[in-house]
């Protein structure tokens, strides 16, 4: 059958449907041997198409877990040092290398880790410019003044450039929670540190829509169809790719 080749590139996870227009005005996408064009369609069933040399692979089904991550595991998805133990040593033996975990969550910190094959996803999820919420909360070691809140939700300058505004819940003297749509190198530890109560406690709670706070430490499960079909809906992909 024939479909526009952003379609196609999107539904095989190697971009989303933008980035693959992207692909094919830059010419890294041909088909058949030819240098496609903005709009062209093709058959993925029969036609040969590339993308920067590599033969696209056969339409493969897309997969989504959650995980838990304890503290003390590593994300990567590649095996650690012996010492180390990583989020892929986690997941069931038949799906290590099959899906990767979507950002980081430092050594330091547990919570909600996305798994997915889902090259579109991970790209809307990972990339700054499109400002989805994840959701944590933070232990303080000691009380943290109401104005030392304010300087978090308002933003301070971390690595010589100020974090984005973001909404703050107090839960007690020493634990809040907060939202960010951006994810610099351990962003909340080096925010807490500088308005001067450093972090005892870090856990992701919340991935846009994706909540669970049943889900073990340690274990793994397959998104159900509504969160699969409510995450995708938030972040602008459609559940027919």
């Amino acid at each position: 059958m024939l479909e526009r080749l952003q379609k196609i590139l999107s539904a095989r996870g190697i971009a989303s449907r933008r980035k693959a227009e992207e692909y094919i005005l830059a010419g890294l996408v041909t088909v058949n041997g030819k240098v496609a064009i903005l709009g062209q369609k093709a058959d993925p069933e029969k036609d040969t198409i590339e993308v920067d040399g590599k033969i696209l692979e056969a339409r493969k089904e897309l997969l989504y877990y959650v995980m838990q991550k304890p503290v003390g595991v590593v994300t990567s998805n590649i095996e650690g040092k012996a010492v180390e133990v990583t989020v892929r040593k986690l997941l069931p033996r038949n799906l290590q290398g099959k899906i990767f975990p979507v950002g980081r969550l430092d050594k330091d910190s547990s919570g909600l880790l996305l798994f997915t094959n889902d090259g579109a996803l991970a790209y809307r999820l990972t990339h700054p410019k499109f400002d989805h919420e994840k959701e944590y909360e933070v232990s303080c070691e000691c009380p943290i003044p109401d104005g030392a809140l304010r300087k978090l939700a308002e933003g301070l300058k971390i690595f010589g450039e100020k974090t984005k505004p973001t909404v703050i819940k107090r839960l007690s003297g020493t634990r809040f929670r907060i939202a960010l749509t951006e994810g610099r190198n351990r962003q909340i530890r080096r925010m807490c540190q500088k308005v001067g109560s450093p972090v005892r406690k870090l856990r992701r709670i919340r991935i846009v829509t994706l909540r669970d706070e049943a889900l073990k430490e340690g274990s793994v499960r397959v998104l159900t169809e509504k969160e699969k079909a409510e995450l995708l809906r938030a972040v602008g992909l459609d559940m027919s790719r």
